[in-house]
């Protein structure tokens, strides 16, 4: 294939799509559904008679077309000397992301296995996505074509953080704030793909 960073990034490209269409569509049949309120993972809950179609179609297979996209666009901008970090931090995101899918959330016994298996998922894919998120821009440093989607993605990075505090300030609505987090680490995944998928396999710089 001429240009084989071009699934990669079309991976990356769809992970956001496919979450994005699985939420609107799961959460327009739950007319009781708060998104104000409510936590993301509820729509595919433990209580939910539809819970598989949500938790591998909004977690398991976005996660895991994730994880591929940082795998590819780790090959296309790594050196000889560079470290693994960038790789571990958006696959390791993505399986996480995947692992909460697999693990349905029970919000009526927070403390079941599933429960936190589930939330280890959810935590875990943020926080490998930091590790990914601020490590990534070191290989596209010297890379005048990444330069802008360097900054971006470290403005979005840096704003998803401070969206964490956003149920102190806010309690009454907590569910805006974990749906600008989504929307945050996803805009990251998708501008990344974007710039993967208009760049030239065959000049980095």
């Amino acid at each position: 294939m001429k240009h084989p960073q071009k699934v990669y990034a079309l991976l990356g490209l769809l992970a956001p799509a496919l979450f994005v269409m699985t939420y609107l569509s799961i959460s327009s049949g739950r007319p009781e559904y708060s998104h104000l309120t409510k936590a993301v993972s509820e729509l595919g809950s433990m209580d939910v008679a539809n819970r598989w179609v949500f938790n591998l179609f909004g977690y398991i297979l976005p996660g895991l077309m994730i994880s591929l996209f940082g795998y590819g666009l780790f090959q296309y901008l790594k050196e000889n000397n560079s470290n693994k970090w960038p790789l571990i931090g958006i696959v390791g995101s993505g399986l996480f992301m995947a692992l909460a899918g697999i693990f349905p959330g029970d919000f009526e016994d927070r403390n079941s296995t599933t429960m936190i298996l589930h939330s280890i998922g959810s935590v875990g894919s943020y926080i490998f996505f930091l590790i990914g998120a601020f490590t990534f821009p070191r290989l596209m440093n010297k890379i005048s074509y990444w330069n802008n989607g360097r900054w971006i993605g470290l403005i979005i990075t840096w704003l998803s953080i401070v969206c964490g505090n956003w149920t102190f300030i806010f309690p009454e609505i907590p569910g805006v704030g974990q749906r600008i987090g989504f929307g945050m680490y996803f805009f990251w995944i998708g501008l990344h793909a974007y710039l993967l998928w208009k760049s030239d396999s065959n000049m980095k710089s």
